[in-house]
């Protein structure tokens, strides 16, 4: 019985990643960003991939510069690569790793068509198009599919112009947001 209570605690640092995803939606977005650093330096380059993943994730979403934002995704893209399905079963039972390819690789091609590298966007946009069948059919599967398509769009309809849209805002045709809905950790 104490196991089972035991795996079923939550993770402090899930909790805390949680914590801070919540004050930037908030909208601090600069308070967001340096605690994300702080715990970014408490996890480490080499700590738990899962931690990484979803810090890296939603630090990108903090970034003025594109350039920092790809690094960021990059970074949770990595750290992807080496979960486990066990691993991330320990968060939540009904997730699994490839469900996580479909947003990750449509940031990336949102941060390569901010950056003007079109090639490398829709490879990105193709592996997340691959991907979209880990997706469950609910509001978050069915934003990261609708972005998927606003993206595929712009690119081959204007190319990879964001005129008329601010820093770090890929809008769409209906000035919607191109990159996909974010699930909280």
């Amino acid at each position: 019985m104490a196991e089972q209570q035991e795996q079923a605690a939550p993770d402090a640092m899930m909790t805390r990643i949680g914590q801070v995803v919540m004050l930037h939606h908030g909208g601090d977005r600069e308070e967001a960003r340096g605690r994300f650093l702080d715990l970014w330096a408490e996890i480490g380059e080499d700590g738990d991939p899962l931690h990484r993943c979803t810090l890296a994730h939603y630090m990108a979403d903090t970034q003025d510069d594109p350039s920092d934002e790809l690094a960021w995704d990059l970074r949770a893209l990595s750290a992807a690569e080496e979960l486990s399905d066990g691993r991330v079963a320990e968060h939540h039972q009904s997730l699994a790793v490839r469900a996580f390819y479909p947003s990750l690789h449509l940031n990336l091609a949102a941060d390569y068509v901010k950056l003007g590298r079109s090639e490398a966007a829709r490879s990105h946009l193709r592996r997340a198009r691959g991907a979209v069948g880990a997706l469950g059919d609910d509001s978050y599967g069915d934003g990261v599919r609708a972005a998927i398509g606003r993206l595929e769009l712009r690119l081959d309809g204007d190319g990879t112009s964001g005129e008329g849209s601010g820093p770090g805002h890929l809008g769409g045709p209906g000035g919607e947001t191109l990159g996909p809905p974010r699930q909280r950790p």
